[in-house]
């Protein structure tokens, strides 16, 4: 049931897409979470976009100190300036100068004192926007959870009527970090902030309205990071939400013989797996791909996650590709990812970003192991790439993914993810011996776009290229990681002269 209430921005683009189009005014929210999780920064955005409306906005803090507050806001190169902020340790010193404030005042007055000033800045204000923060404070000053409750229902109903939209902020500290039912039932709408400590890398921050009455909004977990100029949230990808209409055409990479082996190169809306030992020329494939596209004039992306942008450049010109030219042109884009930084859904936001803005037609993974350790959690990992996967075969994106394979000679297996049954098409790659040298060879081993070969064939990478030969027979253990070819030498391949 769509909402009554006109929708204002929460100050933050992320949020108002999460709640699809905002808050609705004129109503009570919490705001709740741990200490260092971001309610403040939250809080603040969301009164200096009602400032920047021409609206007065009031910061009712109970916990932190003005110079507090000041330094938080400096730290986003933010100016509270225009911002009214009622402090209560100093309102107290005004208006009862003297006063000890020890464990033997009543609590009851205590309490009745400070909702009262409240009250009074509130009507000498005439805010639109109101941050109270936080109610742990208000937990202490009532000791009793009945007089506290009902302390609360009394804001509420003292807002009623104000023309105010007020976000509540609790830390959460005072209740040891257990939700509090009655108090989700008293607001309007509920916005929890997580802070996750992992065993290694940075503490991961994420947000979930766990209410909104009346209004759709995208339910679920949704990261977030804390940077200079405020929250970016990153809502969490719902891959049907984006689908677009596009040829699904197939894609050449330059080289006759490798587009032969997929019936022409890989369809336009589908995902490709690379998969094979190390060495074996997976991140080169991917390579030739994104420079064909580029020397179509198409945009293309890879986001690096094992090899340094530095080292790729080098070795993608020792094997006769030029990427720099594509950089240089803005055709080409190459994002150096640390996996220990970055969580899934900033990743994914970073994708739709290429695709949506840059236009971006091919984009590639290097590798997924990278990937894999961005998000502990093998099944939420999946289901998020599996999501992420489908969004971009929906908007027509020829897509790459490369899959080391653990071990170099051997059997070998896939490592801890299997994401094969994505993938529309599988490429491997292996090492296999003939004549006493080692050698590599390239399959298909499907391809649901259509027809596609089932030969072996060998693939040899130098400085003029890659190069793919004859269809070979005469192999033995080919599903091995090292298959031995026993057949005629003459489809073999041979070192090409690299000075012609």
């Amino acid at each position: 049931m769509p909402s009554a209430d006109p929708r204002i921005s929460s100050g933050n683009t992320g949020l108002d897409a999460v709640l699809r189009g905002g808050l609705p005014a004129n109503r009570l929210y919490l705001v709740e979470g741990a200490p260092g999780s971001g309610k403040t920064t939250l809080a603040l955005g969301f009164l200096m976009a009602g400032r920047a409306q021409g609206e007065n906005t009031l910061y009712i803090t109970l916990s932190e100190t003005g110079e507090e507050l000041n330094a938080v806001a400096a730290s986003h190169g933010w100016d509270l300036a225009g911002i009214e902020v009622f402090e209560l340790a100093s309102a107290e010193a005004v208006l009862a100068p003297g006063r000890d404030q020890t464990i033997l005042h009543s609590w009851e007055a205590e309490l009745d004192g400070t909702i009262k000033m409240i009250e009074g800045v509130v009507e000498r204000v005439e805010p639109r926007r109101v941050v109270f923060d936080s109610l742990s404070e208000m937990r202490l000053l009532a000791q009793d959870p009945l007089r506290y409750r009902r302390q609360v229902l009394a804001l509420k109903q003292f807002f009623a009527g104000r023309r105010s939209t007020v976000l509540l902020v609790d830390d959460q500290t005072s209740s040891a970090g257990e939700r509090d039912a009655h108090l989700h039932s008293l607001c309007h709408g509920v916005i929890s902030l997580e802070r996750l400590t992992l065993d290694f890398g940075a503490a991961r921050r994420r947000l979930q309205v766990q209410k909104l009455r009346g209004v759709d909004f995208s339910a679920g977990y949704h990261d977030l990071a804390i940077r200079t100029g405020g929250i970016e949230v990153f809502p969490r990808l719902v891959a049907a939400q984006h689908h677009a209409a596009f040829v699904g055409d197939p894609v050449g990479s330059g080289v006759a013989e490798l587009d032969a082996l997929l019936g022409g190169g890989p369809l336009r809306g589908t995902c490709t797996l690379l998969s094979g030992p190390a060495g074996t020329g997976k991140t080169t494939l991917a390579l030739r791909y994104l420079a064909a596209a580029c020397d179509r004039g198409e945009a293309a992306t890879i986001y690096e996650f094992d090899e340094r942008i530095g080292t790729l450049m080098v070795r993608a010109a020792a094997m006769g590709l030029d990427l720099q030219k594509h950089v240089d042109a803005g055709l080409l884009v190459i994002r150096q990812l640390d996996p220990a930084e970055i969580p899934p859904g900033e990743f994914a936001a970073m994708v739709r970003g290429e695709v949506e803005q840059r236009r971006s037609r091919i984009i590639a993974i290097d590798s997924l192991n990278g990937y894999l350790t961005a998000m502990p959690q093998e099944h939420q990992l999946v289901l998020q790439l599996h999501e992420l996967l489908s969004y971009l075969n929906q908007q027509g994106i020829v897509t790459l993914l490369v899959s080391p394979q653990q071990g170099l000679v051997g059997t070998m297996a896939t490592g801890n993810l299997n994401i094969s049954y994505i993938c529309d098409a599988v490429i491997l790659l292996r090492f296999f011996e003939a004549d006493g040298r080692l050698r590599k060879a390239i399959s298909v081993l499907k391809n649901r776009g259509g027809p596609h070969e089932d030969a072996i064939r060998e693939l040899r990478i130098d400085g003029h290229g890659i190069r793919v030969g004859e269809p070979l027979s005469g192999f033995r253990g080919v599903l091995t990681g090292t298959p031995e070819y026993l057949g005629s030498q003459a489809p073999l391949m041979e070192d090409r002269d690299l000075g012609a």
